[in-house]
């Protein structure tokens, strides 16, 4: 879309400026293969799942690499989303901005480059204590099961980045802000500083459950973020949908300007949309299962295409419709990659 298009919804300009959409989360390299159910099994994982590595997933690392059709992409879940936001949005660049942390290696290398291939504005914090975390996506038929070891991810500090004034400034220049629930478990005083600031100002902030684990075992800061929450994203391996929207709409909102909004993806069914009372459901597109190559994104790039069309002011409607573009561009596609341009009107 360029500059000068109109915006559908208003039928008013929308110039989207650099640095418009903020993201903020855990940098990983992906590594996917195709394994077999065995593979699962020796690691103890789940075909549909998304885990952090513990000791006993050592061994998986070593193993997934020498797979014979091993693939590595830039991932890590906010940045896949900022990334397709960004591809969506194509002109101008870097509307998108991103902050994370990786090491000084050859893995921090690819992702720098990879981000800067995007057009995105990856502002990370660099140490060398850890090496750049890695993601094993372990692919059996159209199921994926994530194991990811944060290394570097984990080693995010508020006052080593986001409070130096350069880039607070980025912060402060963005109208939208997205932060995915994983990266709770790195820097929730990072979150809560941007989200204060989203809510202060009257911006949007959105957030995402991402996985099972997050709300079972870091309520606490989730529930302490949970109140500048303006857009809520979810996805199907999140238990009883209706039930949470419902929760969730209840708990307390600082900024009273805006309903919460609570969007949950369902795989190949509906998308259901909460604002207040009201529940809205949305179709997706209609997908030949034999074109699904990797369904590994899909949920990054439904939240990038919804971020897309949000920064530019469309209607909820049309973010879902953008949402559920990009992810039927990506299920055909392994790992969270994108054709050169966008078809989307």
């Amino acid at each position: 879309m360029s500059d000068e298009e109109p915006n559908m919804s208003t039928g008013r300009k929308t110039t989207l400026s650099e640095n418009t959409l903020f993201g903020m989360g855990n940098p990983l390299l992906d590594i996917s293969a195709v394994v077999d159910k065995d593979f699962l099994d020796k690691f103890g994982l789940k075909p549909n799942d998304q885990i952090l590595a513990e000791d006993k997933h050592k061994a998986l690392f070593e193993e997934i690499v020498k797979r014979n059709k091993v693939e590595y992409h830039a991932g890590g879940s906010t940045q896949n989303s900022v990334k397709i936001a960004q591809w969506m949005i194509q002109k101008p660049h870097k509307v998108a901005t991103f902050f994370g942390c990786i090491g000084t290696d050859h893995f921090g290398e690819i992702l720098k480059k990879k981000a800067e291939e995007a057009h995105v504005d990856a502002h990370y914090y660099e140490q060398n204590v850890e090496p750049t975390g890695t993601c094993a996506a372990c692919i059996t038929g159209d199921n994926r099961s994530l194991v990811a070891n944060l290394a570097a991810a984990n080693c995010y500090k508020k006052e080593k980045h986001l409070d130096l004034d350069s880039n607070w400034e980025l912060v402060k220049k963005a109208k939208v802000y997205y932060i995915a629930g994983f990266f709770l478990t790195v820097s929730p005083e990072s979150i809560l500083k941007v989200a204060k600031h989203a809510s202060d100002n009257n911006k949007i902030f959105c957030m995402n459950l991402s996985a099972p684990f997050i709300s079972q075992f870091f309520k606490e800061p989730l529930m302490m973020i949970m109140p500048y929450v303006d857009i809520l994203f979810g996805n199907e391996t999140t238990d009883d949908i209706a039930e949470i929207a419902k929760k969730t709409q209840n708990l307390p909102k600082e900024n009273t300007k805006r309903q919460r909004v609570v969007v949950f993806t369902q795989g190949k069914d509906d998308t259901v949309a909460t604002v207040g009372e009201k529940v809205t459901m949305f179709p997706v597109l209609d997908i030949d299962q034999n074109a699904i190559v990797d369904t590994n994104g899909a949920g990054d790039a439904f939240v990038g295409g919804f971020l897309s069309a949000l920064v530019q002011e469309h209607a909820l409607e049309e973010c879902i419709r953008a949402g559920h573009y990009a992810a039927n561009v990506i299920i055909r596609r392994v790992g969270c990659t994108f054709p050169e341009k966008p078809d989307f009107h």
